[in-house]
């Protein structure tokens, strides 16, 4: 998880809408959740459940600031599950779970108001 804090900044260049559509970005239930020791910066270790078409991928969330281990298993959160697999620091984070920097510069995970099926899909 890349975090940019900054309100104030512009927008991005302007993208096409077909640009938009190849970034596959999916709900999933957390299934399990560990502090990821090792890591640079402050990390928690997700497994999240996509649903049959996605299955069962493996995140390093840097979402410790904000949020206990125990306390996300059973939580829905967004991912992009079309980005290639990386390494952070020994394990390897197979989604980019998504989230909004607050004031502080501190994640706070996106996730839908209301429960959606596993693997639905960001229209």
């Amino acid at each position: 998880m890349h975090v940019i804090h900054d309100p104030t900044s512009e927008p991005e260049e302007t993208i096409a809408f077909s640009d938009f559509l190849k970034v596959d970005i999916r709900i999933g239930t957390v299934l399990s959740a560990e502090e990821l020791v090792g890591a640079r910066k402050p990390s928690i270790r997700l497994v999240i459940d996509f649903g049959p078409g996605v299955g069962h991928k493996k995140s390093c969330a840097q979402v410790a600031a904000l949020y206990d281990p125990a306390g996300l298993v059973g939580r829905q959160v967004a991912a992009v599950v079309n980005f290639p697999p990386r390494q952070v620091g020994k394990a390897m984070s197979e989604v980019l779970t998504l989230g909004f920097a607050d004031a502080e510069g501190r994640v706070v995970l996106a996730s839908p108001e209301r429960p959606v099926p596993n693997g639905a899909r960001l229209l």
